[in-house]
């Protein structure tokens, strides 16, 4: 029972070491299929106490051992009790995970994970392939933005609380990075300062080196007057604003989100690079008028036209798994729209692009080289999930949702777009092929 497992990763002992102790580690390593949420990360890797929030209201509290704590070479954590609500936990499910780290060579380190618990080594082995993935491929990414001088970086970044947000913020604390987060409550930490969106404080951005703008409201629902209205009003003017602000304080490098919405939502085959003309529809002007907005900092200004994020945590990923998972999912319509998507990881190697490669301005298309249609994407989550992918989605099914418009524009959008200007810079995908990239999401 169990699992001690290894991995080689291309970087220094003290380099891995240290990647582990800084804040973010858990939520880059944790599984996305996993119901568990992250409710406090430990501080310190030899006293701290990490609590994850389970299903059903239960908690698991995970303390570290200062007796085992020998940096760089290992550290360890325990589940305890502590509290009714991870009482049935800590008592039930023995876990002590040794985490011990052995330099290969000077470039080179081997992580080693041994895990004491009854649960058997066949549950536990694709967390640990995910985590080994996550962890090599974080590290190659930290490693080129330092080639190019990145490190040590002040980065504010709104909307950090979302999908995409939890996720940088995580990535660029493992990193090294300072990251600000733009929150609209009072501040909990040091960390964390108070935006207005509609009017920033005049110094709210002092002493940053970049911005990440993610803030808007979230694009799903049905396309009402009031729920366009929100998607509009959350973007275009408190881009203006924000940009603004990053031209008072100096900041050198403005990083937007955008979407490709801007391609409007029927192009057909027409394959869409970052040059081709803005397209039809409510979303193609919303997404114009928010880039407007983001030019108008003096500064670096990136826009990322990001595609349908594949994450099991958000998005359609999470919408569609249970619905394929249970044998009822198909196409929808006739299936031959072109979906062009991204998965999470790559889309923070993107974001993270736009911070270190000084070369990157204008728009960039947060795609994957390889968009498929409905049809290609459906029957590949089904084989993903050994299920059949034999009951259609009749168009009017998204409609009853989302209206008419939103259907047209989300559900059935027809956007075959490219990232040229990436592939034009050499850039290094993790993962450009659905089908594995939906088998590491989803641990299978």
């Amino acid at each position: 029972m169990g699992i001690d497992c290894s991995f080689v990763v291309s970087a220094p002992r003290d380099e891995v070491f240290a990647w582990f102790s800084r804040p973010g580690a858990f939520t880059r390593l944790a599984p996305p299929w996993q119901p568990v949420r992250l409710l406090s990360e430990s501080d310190d890797l030899a006293t701290g106490t990490a609590v994850l929030g389970l299903p059903g209201g239960l908690r698991w509290v995970a303390r570290h051992d200062p007796e085992v704590y020998d940096p760089p070479h290992r550290f360890a954590d325990a589940v305890a009790a502590d509290g009714l609500a991870s009482a049935p936990v800590g008592r039930l499910l023995p876990w002590r995970h040794t985490h011990e780290f052995t330099a290969v060579d000077d470039e080179h380190t081997r992580v080693t994970d041994r895990v004491e618990t009854p649960l058997p080594t066949r549950l536990l082995r694709p967390m640990f392939d995910y985590r080994y993935r996550q962890l090599a491929d974080d590290l190659a990414a930290h490693r080129r933005a330092a080639d190019h001088g990145f490190t040590g970086r002040t980065i504010a970044v709104s909307g950090a609380s979302g999908l995409v947000g939890t996720a940088l913020c995580a990535f660029l604390t493992t990193g090294g990075h300072r990251v600000l987060r733009l929150v609209r409550h009072a501040p909990k930490s040091p960390d964390e300062r108070r935006w207005d969106p509609n009017d920033p404080a005049p110094d709210l951005l002092t002493g940053v080196d970049a911005v990440v703008h993610l803030a808007g409201a979230s694009i799903a629902g049905r396309f009402t007057e009031a729920h366009r209205r929100a998607i509009a009003d959350s973007r275009v003017g408190p881009t203006r604003a924000l940009a603004e602000t990053a031209s008072r304080c100096g900041v050198g490098t403005f990083v937007s989100a955008s979407a490709i919405g801007y391609y409007g939502y029927d192009r057909g085959d027409e394959i869409l690079t970052e040059n081709a003309d803005p397209g039809d529809g409510f979303l193609a002007d919303v997404v114009t008028n928010w880039e407007a907005a983001a030019t108008t900092a003096d500064a670096r200004v990136v826009r990322i036209r990001t595609g349908i994020v594949q994450s099991p945590a958000g998005g359609t990923l999470r919408l569609l798994r249970p619905l394929f998972a249970a044998g009822l999912g198909g196409r929808i319509g006739d299936g031959t729209q072109w979906q062009s998507w991204i998965g999470l990881d790559d889309l923070l190697d993107i974001y993270h692009r736009a911070l270190w490669d000084d070369t990157r301005t204008g728009p960039v298309n947060a795609v994957t080289p390889n968009p498929v249609r409905n049809t290609d994407y459906a029957h590949t989550l089904a084989h993903v999930l050994h299920r059949p992918a034999l009951l259609p989605t009749p168009s009017f099914g998204p409609a009853l949702v989302l209206g008419r418009q939103g259907a047209r524009e989300l559900a059935e959008a027809d956007q075959r777009v490219t990232p040229t200007r990436l592939t034009e810079a050499n850039h290094h995908f993790r993962s450009p092929y659905l089908e594995p990239t939906l088998r590491h999401l989803l641990g299978r």
